[in-house]
């Protein structure tokens, strides 16, 4: 088991962006991550196993919804604190930062802003500290970067509703005690309900053989004829913008976490670079080496710059839509590029396990198709400036 010797790169000097309490949240998270994620997730990862042991010390560092105010179990932390966290986690793992992001922006955040008082009380301490884990339903078989074409539906029988339909590709689905599932009522408006596991009917079946995410668990959501009470309904927002409101969160982490694993990318290139011997010297010292260093250090510096703005853009409730997107497409496909050239850095090395990179870049291959994939999230953008969507 090698030893985690990261060294988290900062060539702007960011770190005088930080608050104390910042750089004491980031510091956790790394500490944390280096003590009980990097020395078992190349195990876990290689036997596409969730390393569910990790949940707690997840909540303990403010991985399950560190932005919810303290009255409902999470840290009260500003939107920044929540990226620097994210960043750290993925750094580990983008499967691990995956379950920590659904938790806390797919399911905590919807409950805390679209659900009623009792189910803020009854759901969100216990997820906050892990004790219930939660998963997202938006994504269907037939609809995915098209989610307004969903056909799960739920109808009114007077004292709850009957809910029937299909989401797949679902983080956490296989071991989730609730799921917050986005489905068309009878009227065609689409509303947020809180499935629980144990409902007749509701089943999550596991998703394998994926060459991407293996330490994450991903599943389907099936609904037939699930009777859901009337009180699990969230009132506060129908309509695809409600879900949507929760993909800016989740994307904006993303953003941030994909940084993290550059991060890990780069200082494990940069330290084999400074080891390896070819020709009689270390291979740091060849120009096509160096240029492939200081260009990922140069798109890691760009893309911490761009997610700070936004995260101060976020914490004034200014940031929008397309801004995110524009943050999660541009650190997204940074990331894999830098992943891609490091694995070439190390050579035959890079492909085991040796070393993180094959694991991050196989990672990012979902990363940069989920929550909007690479080219709608262009689109997105494109929308924005010309005032035309060119994806309806």
């Amino acid at each position: 088991m090698k030893p985690d010797l990261f060294q988290a790169p900062d060539y702007y000097n960011l770190d005088d962006l930080l608050t104390e309490e910042h750089k004491l949240v980031r510091d956790s998270a790394r500490a944390w991550v280096k003590r009980e994620v990097s020395p078992i997730i190349e195990d876990y990862a290689q036997r596409a196993e969730f390393p569910k042991q990790i949940i707690k010390g997840l909540g303990e560092i403010g991985g399950f919804g560190p932005y919810i105010p303290e009255e409902y179990g999470g840290a009260g932390l500003d939107q920044i604190s929540y990226g620097l966290i994210m960043q750290e986690i993925e750094r580990g793992d983008s499967g691990v930062r995956s379950t920590s992001s659904v938790q806390s922006s797919l399911v905590m955040y919807p409950i805390w802003k679209f659900g009623t008082e009792e189910q803020r009380q009854k759901y969100l301490p216990k997820l906050a500290t892990g004790e219930f884990m939660g998963c997202f339903g938006l994504t269907e078989p037939d609809h995915g970067s098209n989610p307004s074409g969903m056909t799960t539906n739920f109808k009114d029988m007077g004292d709850h509703y009957l809910l029937n339909g299909a989401k797949m590709w679902i983080s956490n689905s296989p071991f989730a005690d609730i799921a917050v599932v986005w489905a068309k009522n009878e009227e065609g408006r689409i509303h947020g309900l809180i499935v629980e596991r144990g409902m007749e009917g509701f089943t999550t079946p596991e998703t394998h053989n994926k060459w991407s995410l293996r330490a994450s668990a991903t599943g389907e959501l099936i609904f037939d004829n699930v009777k859901v009470p009337k009180e699990n309904l969230m009132p506060g927002k129908s309509g695809l913008g409600a879900p949507m409101q929760c993909l800016d969160s989740a994307r904006y982490g993303i953003a941030w976490g994909a940084i993290g694993a550059a991060m890990d990318c780069y200082d494990t290139a940069l330290r084999y670079a400074k080891e390896r011997i070819q020709f009689g010297k270390p291979i740091a010292s060849f120009q096509l080496q160096q240029k492939k260093l200081a260009e990922m250090i140069t798109e890691i510096t760009k893309a911490q710059l761009l997610t700070w703005r936004l995260g101060v853009l976020r914490n004034e409730g200014k940031a929008t839509t397309a801004q995110i997107s524009m943050a999660k497409r541009n650190n997204v496909d940074m990331a894999i590029h830098i992943a891609r050239e490091a694995r070439q850095m190390l050579g035959g090395m890079g492909i085991t396990g040796e070393y993180s990179i094959m694991r991050h870049s196989m990672n990012l291959e979902s990363v940069i198709t989920y929550e909007g994939t690479h080219d709608i999230h262009l689109l997105i953008t494109g929308a924005d400036i010309t005032g035309i969507p060119a994806f309806k």
